[in-house]
C-alpha cells in the first residue's frame, strides 16, 4: 500500500513540489497500479517458459565486407582538431 509519506519521499527524490491534492491523487493512482499488478500474481504461469522479449526477434547483422573507404585526409578535413590520422578530442578523466 502506497502512503502519502511514500509519495512525499518519491517527490523529494525527484525534486517535485506537490500539493496535498496531488499527493492524494498520486497515492490513489499508484495503489491502483499495484492492485492491478497483484492480479497478475493470480495467473498460473507454471507451463510458460521465460522470455526476454514477447516477439521472436533476432539481431540481424550484415556481413562485413571489404570495400572502398574514404582517405583519412578527406575524413579529417572538417575536424576541429586532428593528431596524425586521428580525431583529437578533449581528455575525459
Amino acid at each position: 500500500m502506497i502512503t502519502i509519506k511514500d509519495v512525499e519521499h518519491v517527490a523529494l527524490l525527484a525534486r517535485l513540489e506537490l500539493t496535498d491534492e496531488e499527493k492524494q491523487m498520486f497515492a490513489k493512482q499508484l495503489n491502483a497500479i499495484l492492485e492491478y499488478a497483484q492480479m497478475l500474481n493470480e495467473l498460473n504461469t507454471d507451463d510458460i517458459p521465460p522470455t526476454a522479449h514477447v516477439l521472436p526477434l533476432k539481431n540481424v547483422w550484415r556481413e562485413d565486407e571489404v570495400g572502398e573507404h574514404l582517405p583519412p585526409e578527406e575524413v579529417l578535413a572538417n575536424a576541429p582538431e586532428t593528431e596524425g590520422q586521428f580525431f583529437k578530442v578533449p581528455r575525459i578523466v
